[in-house]
């Protein structure tokens, strides 16, 4: 879940007129506040509240305030290296979540061949806790009307499994939904989240006082100086702290600059507010990603938000080509149906070997990036030809943004580091099939693609 706004939901929330809460809506880059200017604050743990003063030095120069004495811990080299592959509840479930719902989908991780693919992560979202912490630990409660066994009791059955299992908090007073958000409990939440196992911590940007917001620029023009970067320091530092490697992605929603400072404080982060299972939604994303593709590598990943393969009404070409698109701009892949629903196309999809081999190719950990498919070839927006490397050598993905089937043409000399000179082979990544011939270096290699589709070819020499 991200930045709705909730105006109903299981409890009443500030009023949008109260000047302490910014009510689930990111700050925009022209509406961001010094960092350390802030008024007040109360704080539980020993991380640094808005009134925390001291200062440091950084490259970019002396640092003051909240920013200079925010935890600084980079991520955990243990987990997160490639982008994740997984689950999560959200998009099938909303609210009405349960433990047998989580155990369904990570048994549907097996019988699917999921669990063999690569997917690995079975994820919470919101609405898993109590409306109240407890009074007497201060402790966040799963609600055992969900999950009667607790979250380490499910956590359990899906390590037993050989899976991974993951959950949601929020950078604020309470959860997008509106339960307690973890807001100055970063340190208790972040060592209940330990040993309950979790794996991986979804961490959301909802319900936040208007003292954590931010309204200008911040300290040094550094963004990991912002307040709403503190934020999301706070609970990175408090994950540091714990024994138990645990991914961390900043659910943000592209707000504050996030791509210039995600990965010195999470393993990825988002680059929009929440997916629909739109063709609309899938050009978007992609456009605004690809502005950023600097920010991605190991470690490092723009996250374009949970797979809607299986929702709505997108087409099998417009699903093949959201899959895709993941998968060459390495974002991670979190599936968000009803896994039980999915048809053996759409199985397919995203078990698909071949894509999912670039996507977590443990030598090369960049996108694939835009290129100018032939001299004079006109720009789209997104771009329709990207080309990347992976240990098996050069990759071309086609996508074809028109409304109905066109003949999609590069020249081979093109393509980023093939050269001038020199034949080469084809491979169709979504088939597995070796196209025939060669090619030389200066061919002009043509697909018929279907509306909305893409094509996927691995290079290499002849």
């Amino acid at each position: 879940m991200a930045n709705a706004v909730v105006l109903g939901g299981p409890v009443a929330q500030p009023a949008r007129s109260n000047d302490w809460y910014s009510q689930c809506l990111p700050a925009t880059a022209s509406s961001a506040s010094t960092s350390g200017t802030t008024v007040v604050a109360t704080t539980t743990t020993a991380r640094p509240s808005a009134t925390s003063s001291s200062t440091t030095t950084s490259a970019s120069g002396t640092v003051t305030g909240i920013a200079g004495s925010a935890p600084s811990d980079p991520p955990s080299p243990d987990t997160g290296k490639l982008p994740a592959l997984g689950w999560n509840h959200w998009n099938a479930y909303g609210c009405s979540i349960s433990e047998a719902k989580v155990l369904a989908a990570a048994n549907s991780f097996i019988s699917l061949g999921l669990k063999d693919a690569g997917y690995e992560y079975i994820n919470i979202d919101d609405c898993w806790s109590l409306m109240a912490r407890n009074s007497t630990t201060g402790t966040n409660t799963p609600d055992p009307s969900k999950f009667p066994n607790g979250i380490s009791g499910v956590a359990t059955q899906i390590h037993a499994l050989g899976l991974k299992i993951g959950i949601y908090g929020d950078a604020g007073t309470a959860t997008c939904a509106g339960f307690p958000g973890s807001l100055d409990t970063e340190a208790l939440d972040a060592s209940t989240f330990a040993a309950w196992g979790i794996d991986y911590l979804k961490y959301d940007n909802c319900n936040v006082p208007g003292n954590w917001s931010d309204s200008g620029t911040p300290q040094n023009n550094d963004w990991y100086n912002s307040n709403s970067a503190v934020r999301y320091r706070q609970m990175g530092g408090a994950l540091a702290d714990q024994s138990r490697p645990i991914q961390y992605d900043l659910c943000n929603w592209n707000a504050y600059n996030v791509w210039e400072w995600g990965a010195r404080v999470g393993h990825s982060w988002r680059m929009s507010g929440d997916s629909s299972p739109t063709w609309s939604y899938i050009m978007n994303i992609i456009t605004t990603n690809v502005a950023h593709l600097s920010a991605i590598d190991f470690w490092a990943h723009n996250d374009m938000d949970m797979m809607e393969i299986g929702n709505g009404a997108l087409t099998i070409e417009e699903q093949r080509t959201h899959f895709a698109a993941w998968i060459f701009l390495k974002s991670p892949i979190l599936l968000g149906t009803d896994l039980s629903l999915l048809n053996s196309t759409q199985v397919g999809i995203i078990t698909n070997a071949e894509l999912l081999a670039f996507h977590q190719d443990a030598t090369v950990g960049t996108p694939a990036s835009p290129f100018a498919a032939y001299s004079r070839a006109p720009t789209t927006s997104p771009p329709e030809y990207y080309s990347g490397n992976s240990s098996k050598g050069t990759h071309v993905f086609i996508i074809n943004t028109s409304s109905s089937t066109a003949t999609k043409t590069f020249t081979l000399s093109s393509v980023p580091g093939l050269g001038t000179s020199g034949s080469f082979k084809m491979h169709d990544m979504w088939t597995g099939n070796d196209l025939s011939g060669s090619y030389a270096a200066t061919a002009n290699f043509s697909v018929s693609v279907a509306a909305h589709d893409n094509v996927a070819y691995l290079i290499t020499s002849a």
